[in-house]
């Protein structure tokens, strides 16, 4: 008889526990579906601002893969070093000039946030402000910046205040390269010109 007693207070204990444990996830029910919508929304952000801006272009091809720059990035790890010396230049890089041009180049000097694609854009830019070329389209201006990124010299990753210098002789055989492009190979570059603001 004890142990019955026993038995039917502890199952009786357990579906008290069960019947609070519910009535806490009735009361609660909005709280918890409201925070994990801002969790998933939060990750979707955080994934959308991983994207790279600018695609990698195969010269073959025009068509486009993300995966040499990734790899390249993957490579070269940051010391401690890189990261120290990044961290001094960037308050004397902020107040300088991040442009420079030569006779023959024009060196694009890096500040927060910038890649060697943005270093390339940059330079495209000034070129195209002395030597003004309306046949140029958002799409054309992708594949030469590309081009310029893979044939600029530079390897490893880009730091705040690394420089990178583009010859006028190399832009100007990208923007003759983006000129022989084919419409598919436009076509391809278009959904990434879209992506791009500043190249419309």
């Amino acid at each position: 008889m004890e142990q019955n007693n026993e038995t039917e207070e502890k199952d009786s204990e357990q579906e008290s526990l069960q019947n609070k444990a519910k009535e806490w996830l009735e009361d609660n029910m909005r709280i918890i579906v409201s925070i994990f919508i801002v969790i998933l929304i939060a990750g979707g952000i955080y994934s959308y601002s991983n994207r790279t801006e600018s695609p990698q272009i195969s010269d073959n091809s025009g068509m486009i893969t993300n995966e040499e720059e990734n790899n390249s990035d993957e490579k070269q790890a940051p010391t401690d070093e890189n990261i120290a010396s990044s961290n001094d230049l960037e308050e004397k890089i902020s107040s300088t000039a991040t442009s420079q041009e030569t006779d023959n180049s024009f060196i694009e000097t890096a500040v927060k946030g910038d890649s060697q694609t943005k270093l390339a854009r940059k330079a495209l830019a000034d070129f195209l402000e002395k030597n003004p070329d309306s046949a140029l389209t958002a799409e054309h201006k992708i594949y030469i910046e590309d081009y310029l990124r893979k044939n600029s010299g530079h390897t490893g990753r880009v730091f705040v205040g690394t420089s990178i210098e583009f010859s006028k002789d190399l832009i100007k055989d990208a923007i003759s390269k983006s000129k022989n492009l084919n419409e598919n190979q436009l076509q391809n570059l278009h959904k990434y010109a879209v992506r791009v603001v500043s190249l419309s």
